[in-house]
């Protein structure tokens, strides 16, 4: 069975070619989805450092993700069984920066990145965290980016934006950012 099969795929080299392509893509994706497993990790330890003025610290702790991404399940899955301080962790979506509202944190896929520049104009001075996962938007004006380091997550901090929103972080999370 194994010469017969062999013989085949020698016969069709599209259908080699369709087989391994096929089997990168879902490895690229699984490597993606495995790397949103820590993103919610960060970001629950992000809550434990940064202080929010007090009008940002009533009722749930507010995670907002602009579009799609794989993020909102694994942040749903940590709101499960975590919480910020004693609040509830609430996370929803939306579609497009005008509908961006009080919240504490705000999630910028890679796909929407492109959008940096309406969030942090419709975001402006208010205390919402923007979090980014694409290299170089912590200096266009991202809080807080992801970024892969020696293949490892880790993530910047841009100072100068935190510092516009009125809110404290402790030198440990500043320490720990790159």
């Amino acid at each position: 069975i194994i010469a017969c099969f062999s013989k085949k795929m020698y016969y069709y080299p599209t259908m080699k070619k369709a087989i391994l392509i096929t089997l990168l893509l879902s490895a690229c994706t699984l490597a993606q989805a495995q790397n949103y497993k820590l993103h919610p990790l960060y970001i629950f330890s992000f809550t434990r450092y940064i202080q929010w003025p007090e009008a940002y610290t009533q009722g749930d702790f507010e995670i907002v993700v602009l579009g799609d991404s794989p993020i909102i399940d694994e942040l749903n899955k940590m709101a499960q069984v975590k919480k910020a301080g004693d609040r509830a962790i609430k996370v929803s979506k939306i579609s497009s920066p005008s509908e961006i509202k009080k919240c504490n944190m705000l999630f910028v896929p890679t796909g929407k990145s492109a959008q940096l520049a309406d969030v942090l104009a419709k975001v402006g001075s208010q205390s919402i965290i923007v979090i980014t996962e694409d290299a170089g938007l912590a200096a266009k004006g991202s809080d807080i980016n992801f970024i892969l380091r020696e293949g490892k997550l880790a993530f910047e901090m841009n100072q100068a934006a935190v510092g516009k929103k009125n809110l404290k972080i402790s030198n440990e999370l500043t320490r720990l950012a790159i």
